[in-house]
């Protein structure tokens, strides 16, 4: 009877707990809500049942007794959460086979102490155990979490020729040791945050102290501030939340992998952010042109990156514009063929029995349907599969007459110039624009092309990321920051940093090449 009615009352004090939480929640600000305090109680039987009911007597949660010098004590954790090994060989079996001594000193853990159960919970759910102790109104907390990290390996969607091949994994801490261990200065500086209402998730924003612009900082918390969804799910959901345009195809937000990559971004005053359990890291303020930069253009020789450079900004105006040419040559501007041409295309497209535009709209899907499978597919056979697919859809659509030869090559270059860009995003936003721009050339044939092409340059400068012209440094036009847009001069002419980040010291070298000057003057 003593135990039920203790069990009533322990309810009954932890509903108005919980109803004043509910309370304070709903009156502190986002940023003040980890503050909430609830102390130690003086019994470990309320202590206990504060944890189960926080908890709703998880199947996972695990509570532990044992006495310390005839004082009783428990050991609380979550089983998918910490690792056993850790809590057997270095909290159970010292304290247990402590004679007199103090709690602290025979811990093999790392622990710290507090009085705030609110905190306990907290420390539960990031994989930490907590001891209690009966008429003591702290508890320790110590770090046992279960580490099942993958190896830090190169993205697969972000490869290089030359240069790193170290990529981000799921694991915050060890993508901070990547970023730390390659720029050893104390001007590096890493600020941990918190989003979501209900299930918190950890971020980390990483800039340099000394380039860093402090309104992009200022701008950037306060965006957080300001979601209060329960939940972000990923990366990807807090890019969508905190960009300028929604409504835009174009990212405003440059997202990578690659460790080489967020280095230079700092190098260049701009900010990274990290969020746990993701692999990929959110890069502030870009530009369009940054979308178009790799690593190996920096890796190679400045002429041939400038080449290879060029050659993707060119795979953008082939991806939109070939099949919107296509169709405006085929609907309305025959006569643009030259004379060689003009015989192989008539008997092309002679015998078949759909419009330009439905016949481009076809093979288009069709493509993005075979890549769409080919990424769902295993690996082992997604590739063959998306080979022996496009062969075979390809050559019965021809020989059936539903689509020309013609057609077939003009989706085919298409598809290439798409995959050429290095960004995934970037290549999305390219592959669904050539869309809007064939029903226009299928409606007003060159004029809507045209259209098209203005209204998007319109779009691109009218965009902003953070602050930044999105266009620069074409719109606003800035001749000095040319030298890394769509190409890419020596780096000894890299002398200030682009201007689009606003970083606070603009000169970045004076000159890299001196001994070159020194041995002229000395000759």
């Amino acid at each position: 009877m003593e135990k039920r009615s203790m069990e009533k009352k322990m309810n009954f004090i932890f509903r108005g707990i919980k109803r004043h939480i509910k309370k304070d929640f709903k009156q502190v600000p986002s940023d003040q809500k980890s503050k909430l305090y609830v102390g130690v109680f003086t019994s470990i039987d309320e202590n206990i049942s504060f944890i189960k009911n926080t908890f709703s007597c998880s199947a996972d949660l695990i509570i532990k007794e044992f006495n310390v010098r005839n004082n009783r004590g428990i050991l609380v954790f979550l089983n998918t959460m910490t690792d056993s090994d850790k809590i057997q060989n270095h909290i159970l079996s010292p304290v247990l086979e402590a004679n007199g001594d103090q709690l602290e000193s025979v811990l093999k853990s790392k622990f710290l102490k507090s009085d705030n159960l609110i905190k306990a919970k907290e420390e539960l759910l990031n994989g930490s155990c907590i001891i209690l102790f009966d008429r003591d109104q702290e508890f320790y907390r110590l770090e046992v979490a279960i580490s099942k990290d993958r190896a830090v390996i190169e993205p697969n969607n972000e490869q290089v020729i030359k240069g790193s091949h170290e990529g981000f994994i799921e694991n915050l801490l060890i993508n901070l040791h990547l970023i730390r261990k390659s720029i050893r200065t104390p001007d590096l500086i890493m600020e941990h945050l918190s989003v979501g209402e209900h299930i918190q998730s950890k971020l980390t924003m990483v800039y340099m102290k000394d380039l860093a612009n402090k309104e992009i900082i200022k701008e950037f918390k306060r965006r957080i501030d300001y979601i209060s969804m329960d939940h972000i799910p990923s990366i990807g959901s807090l890019q969508e939340l905190i960009e300028d345009s929604t409504w835009s195809p174009f990212p405003q937000i440059l997202s990578t992998e690659r460790v080489d990559r967020v280095i230079g971004h700092l190098n260049e005053g701009r900010v990274a952010i990290f969020m746990e359990g993701s692999p990929s890291c959110l890069l502030i303020p870009v530009t369009f042109f940054a979308f178009f930069h790799s690593p190996d253009d920096y890796n190679s020789r400045w002429m041939i990156g400038t080449f290879i450079r060029s050659m993707r900004l060119m795979s953008i105006a082939i991806a939109v514009n070939l099949p919107a040419i296509y169709i405006a040559v085929i609907g309305f501007h025959f006569e643009v063929l030259p004379d060689d041409l003009v015989l192989p295309v008539v008997s092309s497209i002679r015998n078949i029995p759909f419009p330009p535009l439905i016949e481009a709209l076809v093979m288009e899907l069709t493509i993005e349907l075979i890549r769409e499978a080919g990424v769902r597919l295993p690996a082992r056979i997604g590739q063959t599969i998306g080979i022996v697919g496009g062969l075979v859809i390809g050559d019965a659509v021809v020989r059936a007459g539903l689509v020309s030869n013609t057609m077939i090559v003009v989706v085919a270059i298409t598809a290439v110039a798409a995959y050429s860009i290095p960004s995934t995003e970037m290549s999305d936003a390219v592959r669904f624009l050539r869309f809007p721009l064939m029903i226009l050339a299928s409606t007003f044939g060159f004029v809507g092309i045209v259209f098209g092409f203005m209204f998007t340059l319109a779009h691109l400068c009218r965009l902003e990321s953070f602050g930044t012209p999105y266009f620069a440094p074409w719109a606003p036009f800035r001749l000095k920051d040319l030298k890394d847009t769509f190409i890419r001069l020596p780096l000894w002419k890299f002398n200030t940093r682009p201007l689009d980040s606003n970083p606070k010291m603009l000169k970045k070298q004076s000159l890299s090449r001196g001994w070159k000057t020194n041995e002229t003057n000395g000759e």
